[in-house]
Protein backbone atom coordinates (compact mmCIF):
# COMPACT_ATOMS: atom_id res chain seq x y z
CA UNK A 1 0.00 0.00 0.00
CA UNK A 2 1.18 3.84 -0.99
CA UNK A 3 2.19 5.61 1.96
CA UNK A 4 1.16 9.11 2.31
CA UNK A 5 4.57 10.12 2.55
CA UNK A 6 5.12 8.86 -0.79
CA UNK A 7 1.17 10.02 -2.38
CA UNK A 8 2.47 13.36 -0.99
CA UNK A 9 5.55 13.11 -2.95
CA UNK A 10 4.28 12.00 -6.26
CA UNK A 11 1.59 14.93 -6.33
CA UNK A 12 3.83 17.89 -5.36
CA UNK A 13 6.12 16.49 -8.27
CA UNK A 14 3.46 15.58 -10.59
CA UNK A 15 1.01 18.27 -10.09
CA UNK A 16 1.90 21.37 -7.90
CA UNK A 17 6.09 21.56 -9.36
CA UNK A 18 4.56 21.32 -12.66
CA UNK A 19 2.28 24.19 -12.64
CA UNK A 20 4.05 27.09 -14.20
CA UNK A 21 1.86 29.81 -11.37
CA UNK A 22 3.52 28.12 -8.81
CA UNK A 23 6.67 29.30 -9.77
CA UNK A 24 8.21 31.85 -7.72
CA UNK A 25 5.46 31.49 -4.81
CA UNK A 26 5.54 29.14 -1.69
CA UNK A 27 4.04 25.83 -1.30
CA UNK A 28 1.08 25.58 0.94
CA UNK A 29 1.12 22.66 3.20
CA UNK A 30 -2.18 22.59 4.34
CA UNK A 31 -3.28 22.91 1.33
CA UNK A 32 -1.73 19.78 -0.11
CA UNK A 33 -2.62 18.22 2.62
CA UNK A 34 -6.45 18.59 1.94
CA UNK A 35 -5.89 17.36 -1.50
CA UNK A 36 -3.62 14.69 -0.80
CA UNK A 37 -5.98 13.33 1.94
CA UNK A 38 -3.26 13.15 4.13
CA UNK A 39 -1.83 15.08 7.46
CA UNK A 40 0.79 17.79 7.03
CA UNK A 41 3.71 15.51 8.33
CA UNK A 42 3.48 13.40 4.96
CA UNK A 43 3.84 16.80 3.24
CA UNK A 44 7.00 17.81 5.12
CA UNK A 45 8.81 14.48 4.38
CA UNK A 46 7.58 14.96 0.83
CA UNK A 47 9.28 18.37 0.58
CA UNK A 48 12.62 16.98 2.17
CA UNK A 49 12.91 14.56 -0.31
CA UNK A 50 12.23 17.17 -3.28
CA UNK A 51 14.60 19.38 -1.63
CA UNK A 52 17.19 17.16 -1.96
CA UNK A 53 16.67 16.62 -5.73
CA UNK A 54 16.73 20.28 -5.70
CA UNK A 55 13.28 20.96 -7.03
CA UNK A 56 12.20 23.09 -3.84
CA UNK A 57 14.00 25.34 -1.77
CA UNK A 58 13.47 25.14 2.23
CA UNK A 59 12.93 28.70 3.54
CA UNK A 60 13.14 29.08 7.29
CA UNK A 61 9.93 30.28 8.96
CA UNK A 62 8.55 30.65 5.16
CA UNK A 63 8.22 26.90 4.12
CA UNK A 64 8.90 25.00 0.43
CA UNK A 65 9.46 28.03 -2.14
CA UNK A 66 9.67 26.62 -5.79
CA UNK A 67 11.68 29.09 -7.53
CA UNK A 68 11.55 29.87 -10.92
CA UNK A 69 13.60 27.60 -13.66
CA UNK A 70 16.82 29.49 -14.78
CA UNK A 71 17.71 29.64 -18.04
CA UNK A 72 21.18 27.94 -17.34
CA UNK A 73 18.80 24.88 -15.70
CA UNK A 74 16.87 24.74 -18.93
CA UNK A 75 19.84 24.56 -21.34
CA UNK A 76 21.54 22.08 -19.12
CA UNK A 77 18.42 19.95 -19.43
CA UNK A 78 18.01 20.07 -22.77
CA UNK A 79 21.95 19.33 -22.80
CA UNK A 80 21.85 16.10 -20.97
CA UNK A 81 18.33 15.42 -22.49
CA UNK A 82 19.78 15.23 -25.83
CA UNK A 83 22.42 13.19 -24.94
CA UNK A 84 21.03 10.50 -23.31
CA UNK A 85 18.02 10.73 -26.19
CA UNK A 86 20.46 10.21 -28.50
CA UNK A 87 22.60 7.46 -27.48
CA UNK A 88 19.17 5.63 -26.80
CA UNK A 89 18.20 5.90 -30.38
CA UNK A 90 21.45 4.58 -31.42
CA UNK A 91 20.96 1.46 -28.96
CA UNK A 92 17.97 0.90 -30.09
CA UNK A 93 18.68 0.58 -33.95
CA UNK A 94 21.20 -1.24 -33.28
CA UNK A 95 19.52 -3.40 -31.37
CA UNK A 96 16.36 -3.45 -33.45
CA UNK A 97 13.87 -2.66 -30.80
CA UNK A 98 12.88 0.94 -31.30
CA UNK A 99 9.70 1.14 -29.56
CA UNK A 100 7.63 2.38 -33.31
CA UNK A 101 4.25 1.65 -32.20
CA UNK A 102 4.54 3.02 -28.69
CA UNK A 103 5.48 6.13 -29.92
CA UNK A 104 3.22 6.39 -32.78
CA UNK A 105 1.04 6.04 -30.22
CA UNK A 106 1.75 8.40 -28.02
CA UNK A 107 1.87 11.32 -31.28
CA UNK A 108 -1.75 10.01 -31.61
CA UNK A 109 -2.98 11.14 -28.07
CA UNK A 110 -1.13 14.26 -28.87
CA UNK A 111 -2.72 15.11 -31.87
CA UNK A 112 -6.26 14.19 -29.71
CA UNK A 113 -5.15 16.31 -26.84
CA UNK A 114 -4.12 19.40 -29.19
CA UNK A 115 -5.97 22.88 -28.28
CA UNK A 116 -6.99 21.27 -25.04
CA UNK A 117 -7.03 24.39 -22.28
CA UNK A 118 -5.10 21.55 -20.06
CA UNK A 119 -1.54 21.61 -21.31
CA UNK A 120 -0.46 19.42 -18.70
CA UNK A 121 -1.90 15.96 -19.97
CA UNK A 122 -0.22 16.86 -23.19
CA UNK A 123 3.46 17.13 -21.80
CA UNK A 124 2.70 14.19 -19.91
CA UNK A 125 2.44 12.31 -23.18
CA UNK A 126 5.52 14.36 -24.36
CA UNK A 127 7.21 12.95 -21.51
CA UNK A 128 5.79 8.97 -21.94
CA UNK A 129 6.94 10.08 -26.08
CA UNK A 130 10.73 10.51 -24.69
CA UNK A 131 10.54 7.72 -22.15
CA UNK A 132 9.94 5.14 -24.13
CA UNK A 133 12.75 5.47 -26.08
CA UNK A 134 15.21 5.14 -23.28
CA UNK A 135 13.39 2.51 -21.61
CA UNK A 136 13.41 0.49 -24.80
CA UNK A 137 17.56 0.10 -24.34
CA UNK A 138 16.62 -2.20 -22.03
CA UNK A 139 19.43 -0.11 -19.50
CA UNK A 140 17.98 0.31 -15.89
CA UNK A 141 20.32 2.27 -14.65
CA UNK A 142 19.77 4.88 -18.05
CA UNK A 143 16.11 4.54 -17.68
CA UNK A 144 15.69 5.31 -13.79
CA UNK A 145 17.90 8.19 -14.09
CA UNK A 146 16.06 9.65 -17.08
CA UNK A 147 12.95 9.09 -15.16
CA UNK A 148 14.72 11.31 -12.15
CA UNK A 149 14.22 14.78 -15.10
CA UNK A 150 10.61 14.06 -15.17
CA UNK A 151 9.14 16.95 -12.91
CA UNK A 152 11.82 19.29 -14.83
CA UNK A 153 10.77 18.07 -18.11
CA UNK A 154 6.66 18.28 -17.54
CA UNK A 155 7.51 21.89 -15.62
CA UNK A 156 9.31 23.30 -18.44
CA UNK A 157 6.94 21.87 -21.55
CA UNK A 158 3.99 23.26 -20.38
CA UNK A 159 5.85 26.93 -19.91
CA UNK A 160 7.14 26.07 -23.42
CA UNK A 161 3.49 25.51 -24.47
CA UNK A 162 2.05 28.41 -22.25
CA UNK A 163 4.66 31.29 -24.15
CA UNK A 164 4.02 29.93 -27.74
CA UNK A 165 1.04 29.60 -29.01
CA UNK A 166 2.31 26.62 -31.89
CA UNK A 167 4.02 24.91 -29.49
CA UNK A 168 1.84 21.97 -29.96
CA UNK A 169 1.56 21.94 -33.45
CA UNK A 170 5.41 21.86 -33.83
CA UNK A 171 6.75 19.01 -31.70
CA UNK A 172 3.74 17.03 -33.80
CA UNK A 173 5.75 17.45 -36.57
CA UNK A 174 9.14 17.05 -34.59
CA UNK A 175 7.90 14.26 -33.11
CA UNK A 176 6.67 12.68 -36.54
CA UNK A 177 10.51 13.37 -37.62
CA UNK A 178 11.62 11.37 -34.64
CA UNK A 179 9.71 8.36 -35.50
CA UNK A 180 10.04 8.32 -39.02
CA UNK A 181 14.31 8.65 -39.16
CA UNK A 182 13.47 5.38 -36.63
CA UNK A 183 11.09 3.78 -38.69
CA UNK A 184 13.65 4.40 -41.73
CA UNK A 185 16.59 2.49 -39.49
CA UNK A 186 18.36 5.99 -39.92
CA UNK A 187 20.87 6.65 -36.73
CA UNK A 188 21.91 10.03 -38.42
CA UNK A 189 18.68 11.35 -39.32
CA UNK A 190 17.35 10.52 -35.68
CA UNK A 191 20.43 12.18 -33.69
CA UNK A 192 19.65 15.49 -35.93
CA UNK A 193 15.72 14.94 -35.42
CA UNK A 194 15.78 14.58 -31.57
CA UNK A 195 18.63 17.32 -31.46
CA UNK A 196 16.46 19.95 -33.69
CA UNK A 197 13.16 19.27 -31.26
CA UNK A 198 15.04 20.01 -28.21
CA UNK A 199 16.97 22.78 -29.34
CA UNK A 200 13.67 24.31 -30.72
CA UNK A 201 11.89 23.49 -26.95
CA UNK A 202 15.06 25.20 -25.71
CA UNK A 203 14.74 28.42 -28.08
CA UNK A 204 11.09 28.57 -26.73
CA UNK A 205 11.97 28.70 -23.10
CA UNK A 206 14.96 31.47 -23.99
CA UNK A 207 13.01 33.71 -25.36
CA UNK A 208 11.17 35.29 -22.65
Amino acid sequence: MTSGRERAYEFLKDTVLSDPEMQGRFVSEQDVADRVGVSRTPIREALLLLAAEDLVQLVPQKGAYVAPVSGRQVAELMELRGMVERHAAERVLAAGTAPIAEMRAAVRRQRELRGAQDAREFIDVDRRFHAALVAATGNEMLTKMYEGLRARQVRVGVVALFRSAGRQDAVLREHDAIVAALDAGDVEATAKAVSAHLEATLRVLLAA
